[in-house]
C-alpha cells in the first residue's frame, strides 16, 4: 500500500509521515526532499530562479517517476496536488489522507517555522493569513478529494494507523 499525505504548508505532513512510516514499517519519502536531491537545488533557490509553473512541471515529472513504490509513506509539497491531475493520479495509485487545519493554526505555525517556504518568503507577516486563508480556500477543492480527512492539530499516530487500516480493510 502506498500512502500520501496531502495538506497545506505547514499543516505537519513530514512530521506526520515520518512517524506513521515508523509506525507502519513504511520507508518514508518526502518529494520536496526528492525534488531537491534530483534537482541538486533547493525549492527555496529554485524558485529564486525560476518560476512555479517549470516547479510544477519537474514536481509531476518526480512524482510520476516514484509513485509506484510501494510500502511508502509520501508527503506531498501543499501545493502538488492542485497541479496537472495529481490528486486524481494520487487517489488511483494509493491512499490519499488529507491532514486539515484552519488557516489560524497554519498561520501560527508558519510563523514559528524554521523553514524557509518558497512561496512565502517574500510575504510580509501581515499579509500572511489573508494569503494562507485565500490559498486554502482554493486549495481545499484539491485535498478534500482525499480518502480521509484528519484534524491536524493534536493527531494521534497510533488514531490515524487504526483509520488507514480500517479504510484498508474495508477497501
Amino acid at each position: 500500500m502506498r500512502i500520501f499525505l496531502v495538506g497545506y504548508m505547514g499543516s505537519g505532513k513530514t512530521r506526520t509521515g515520518k512517524l506513521l512510516a515508523r509506525a507502519m514499517h513504511y520507508e518514508f519519502m518526502d518529494i520536496d526532499e526528492l525534488f531537491e536531491q534530483r534537482y541538486r537545488i533547493s525549492i527555496q533557490d529554485f524558485f529564486r530562479k525560476y518560476d512555479e509553473q517549470l516547479f510544477r512541471k519537474l514536481e509531476h515529472q518526480l512524482l510520476s517517476e516514484t509513485i509506484l513504490r510501494d510500502q511508502v509513506v509520501y508527503s506531498m509539497g501543499g501545493g502538488t496536488p492542485c497541479f496537472y491531475d495529481n490528486m486524481d493520479m494520487l487517489n488511483r495509485f494509493g491512499l490519499t489522507v488529507y491532514i486539515r487545519m484552519p488557516a489560524l493554526a497554519l498561520f501560527r505555525r508558519l510563523q514559528e517555522s524554521k523553514k524557509k517556504r518558497p512561496l512565502l518568503f517574500k510575504m510580509a507577516s501581515d499579509d500572511l493569513l489573508e494569503h494562507i486563508q485565500s490559498q486554502l480556500s482554493a486549495r481545499e477543492l484539491f485535498y478534500s478529494k482525499a480518502a480521509l480527512i484528519i484534524n491536524g492539530i493534536n493527531l494521534d499516530i497510533n488514531e490515524l494507523v487504526l483509520k488507514i487500516q480500517e479504510h484498508a480493510a474495508n477497501g
